[in-house]
């Protein structure tokens, strides 16, 4: 890599990280070329060279969200065995990132689906791809523990999934929001008892 290609690439970087930054603070909606200009002190100009417009840069901080996000909760998992130990890893890896003070973890996906509920077009549609590849994902682990003897073979995945997914979103709700230090302890017990009934008698 010469150096040209190594400094425009790091530029890009830079963008991509403030962009980041304030669609978690602000919401995914409230990204704007001429701020992220002012944030990164480079020319709004040399910001369009590098993203285009506006929507492709909300769509490349969709993009580095997701690839954060599987660092973080999915990835990690894959080291366990298939089934619930990685279904039960992953909703732990989600509660501990939404819920850590350190880092501003909002869910672009949580507030976005709120901003862009109504408003058709190419960012509306990244946010249902993104939802439904997580919804997918999640899915499929649940399968997984269902092969595996861990889930009752009568589970339905889809409302599985849909009950995990509605915690969540009630986690984000209480940390973000009504900033409620005794959520991820709510959402842990709440997890807890809903996949014990979905457990197998062998797992009890």
């Amino acid at each position: 890599m010469d150096a040209m290609t190594a400094k425009s690439e790091a530029t890009y970087a830079t963008i991509i990280d403030a962009g980041c930054e304030m669609a978690a603070s602000e919401g995914i909606g409230k990204l704007s070329l001429g701020e992220i200009s002012k944030r990164t002190g480079i020319s709004k100009s040399g910001v369009f060279s590098r993203v285009g417009s506006l929507e492709a840069l909300q769509i490349a901080v969709l993009d580095e969200y997701d690839r954060r996000f599987a660092e973080e909760v999915f990835l990690p998992t894959l080291q366990l065995p298939r089934g619930l130990p990685r279904l039960v890893a992953q909703v732990t890896n989600w509660i501990r990132r939404v819920s850590d003070e350190a880092v501003r973890n909002a869910c672009l996906y949580t507030a976005g689906a709120f901003e862009f509920d109504d408003q058709p077009g190419p960012v509306r549609d990244r946010l249902e791809q993104g939802a439904v590849r997580w919804r997918a994902s999640m899915r499929k682990t649940i399968l997984q523990a269902m092969e595996a003897g861990h889930l009752r073979p009568d589970t339905d995945p889809e409302q599985l999934m849909y009950e995990i997914y509605s915690l969540i979103v009630g986690l984000v709700h209480d940390v973000r929001f009504l900033r409620d230090a005794n959520a991820p302890r709510h959402m842990q017990r709440a997890f807890n008892r809903l996949i014990s009934t979905y457990k197998s008698f062998n797992e009890v």
